[in-house]
């Protein structure tokens, strides 16, 4: 029978200190997946974002209506760069969940609900693309809410 203090340093470096001669991950909640699909999806949902927002800065005849068609008429300079610091928030969250920040988790909650509402208020100027990203956004929210005490960030 081999015991912890046979084990060569380089096999043990980085694992915890256990009482017995067994070292076992640490048991995960399945919902941990949730949160790394979530992860992926905040930082590809911060791209579609800083597209969108790169879009509405250069080339604001790109989208179906004019500005003052939008919810809140807003000119689309502003609006891309509404959605250029939100995406790459977005991306930042989507890294600190990665991570496993917890402030990263709460970030990301929030920006899903303000990326929502704010592609709410940008449906008219590109359906498609923004009820796709809402959709995305209500996934997150999911993924990240549902099952808050079992999944271990």
């Amino acid at each position: 029978m081999s015991t912890s203090s046979e084990i060569p340093q380089a096999q043990t470096e980085g694992r915890p200190a256990t009482s017995g001669s067994t070292w076992r991950p640490a048991k995960r909640s399945p919902w941990s997946g949730w949160i790394t699909f979530a992860a992926i999806l905040m930082i590809t949902l911060g791209f579609y974002q800083a597209i969108m927002g790169l879009v509405a800065l250069f080339k604001d005849t790109y989208y179906l209506v004019e500005s003052s068609g939008l919810v809140v008429t807003v000119d689309y300079t502003t609006w891309g760069w509404v959605h250029l610091i939100l995406g790459l928030v977005a991306v930042a969250a989507g890294f600190a969940l990665m991570r496993g920040a917890t402030w990263g988790r709460v970030v990301a909650i929030v920006l899903a609900v303000v990326s929502a509402l704010i592609n709410i208020a940008f449906l008219s100027a590109y359906p498609v693309w923004c009820a796709i990203v809402i959709a995305f956004d209500v996934i997150v929210i999911y993924a990240l809410t549902v099952r808050w005490d079992e999944a271990s960030t």
